[in-house]
């Protein structure tokens, strides 16, 4: 895994917690990341990362219409 690192403003009142779960919920969001890998950069389980993913304004559910006919295929 890669690790990169970030110069913040100090006036910006966010823990590193939330910086690591914006950045995994976003590219969550955005497909760059399976829910696992995305938790792992949060440093949580999957499933505590699914449960406070819509904190950060993050549905668990794809908004893809793709996904929706291969979920109801598989259903």
């Amino acid at each position: 895994m890669k690790t990169i690192q970030l110069n913040v403003p100090d006036d910006i009142d966010l823990k590193d917690y939330d910086f690591s779960m914006i950045i995994a919920s976003k590219l969550y969001e955005d497909a760059k990341l399976s829910a696992g890998q995305a938790a792992l950069i949060a440093g949580l389980t999957k499933r505590a990362f699914l449960e406070i993913l819509g904190n950060y304004g993050v549905s668990v559910f794809s908004n893809s219409i793709d996904d929706l006919k291969s979920d109801i295929a598989n259903a």
